[in-house]
């Protein structure tokens, strides 16, 4: 049965996790989400926005107005995240050691990761809806810092492919 809970931004938690723990992306990612503590719930986050989009192409037959046929084409995971504090672990996760002071000489790996939404509503503590976004990769960092309002840091990423899942 699909579950059909209304849930709220305070139901959900969201972890870092690493797929690939083989590859130089995966142990970088891996390294920077042990030493930032991102494998426990990632906390003063606001605003993730999770983004699907599946390419159609119209398929238009000569002296037809409307598409006769409309084809899948490429499918494109994207996303935004906020978040109200600034440790370097964002940026460190989008640069890899190009974030470090002197930036390595030679190429420099990206590191690549999972992103988990979980979503449970504690008035039905047996049903949970899970989102894993596979394969990402932080695209863009910026930092905000307001005059008279919170820091806040936030990154764009892209990622390979998502997966959802409902219990209960």
């Amino acid at each position: 049965m699909p579950n059909v809970n209304v849930f709220r931004g305070s139901d959900a938690s969201l972890v870092l996790a690493v797929d690939d723990s083989e590859s130089v992306e995966g142990k970088l990612a891996d390294s920077l989400i042990g030493e930032y503590e991102f494998s426990s719930i990632v906390g003063r986050l606001q605003n993730v926005t999770v983004k699907v989009e599946n390419e159609l192409r119209p398929y238009h037959e000569i002296g037809k107005r409307f598409p006769t046929e409309l084809r899948p084409g490429n499918i494109n995971v994207s996303g935004f995240v906020q978040r109200a504090h600034v440790n370097g672990a964002l940026i460190r996760l989008l640069l890899g050691d190009g974030a470090t002071s002197p930036p390595p000489i030679a190429a420099i790996p990206q590191p690549s990761f999972n992103i988990v939404i979980a979503l449970k509503n504690p008035a039905f503590p047996d049903q949970s809806s899970t989102l894993t976004v596979f394969g990402v990769k932080f695209e863009s960092w910026s930092f905000q810092l307001p005059e008279d309002d919170f820091v806040m840091e936030g990154v764009s990423f892209r990622a390979l492919r998502i997966s959802a899942e409902e219990k209960g």
